[in-house]
């Protein structure tokens, strides 16, 4: 689906497993580039985690910290992925293999639509040659970097192929 300005917004959900590195990292590059593309009235943006771990909970200091050097604020705070979700976004963007499986025993277990679209983030990457966004929680501060090179460029390929 294209964008185009006569539609409704389009909605995006980004999903990792405690919804406090990677999933926060995307909602916040993709909402800076709607950003600087003039398309923030256009689009919903969140993120979730398919665990319930940090609900409630800032994005991973680390993350924030790596995100800020960068000028990408990351502002939201951690919820689980539900069935409403579904209903609600029109793509669901996961960041690895065992997260896609887990929302897609969730929609088949919970789910009454095919309203969204779910997909892996990395289907979208044109430079870094990784098929999973690696999870940086239990690595170095250089993880958080690294996350945040992969998702600039997957997340800008996903708005390329929608906008």
């Amino acid at each position: 689906m294209k964008f185009e300005t006569h539609m409704k917004k389009i909605s995006v959900l980004f999903v990792c497993l405690g919804n406090i590195c990677r999933s926060p990292a995307a909602e916040a590059i993709f909402i800076k580039l709607i950003e600087r593309k003039g398309l923030t009235d256009s689009f919903i943006v969140d993120s979730a985690g398919t665990g319930s771990w940090h609900i409630g909970k800032k994005a991973d200091s680390r993350m924030r910290i790596a995100a800020e050097r960068r000028n990408i604020n990351i502002l939201s705070r951690a919820r689980q992925i539900n069935s409403k979700d579904f209903d609600e976004f029109n793509y669901i963007l996961a960041m690895d293999d065992s997260n896609f499986r887990n929302i897609q025993d969730l929609k088949k277990s919970e789910a009454s639509t095919d309203f969204a679209s779910i997909k892996k983030i990395q289907d979208f990457r044109s430079v870094f040659n990784v098929k999973e966004v690696p999870d940086p929680y239990f690595g170095g501060d250089e993880g958080f970097d690294y996350v945040l090179d992969i998702l600039e460029d997957s997340v800008n390929g996903f708005l390329e192929s929608i906008a």
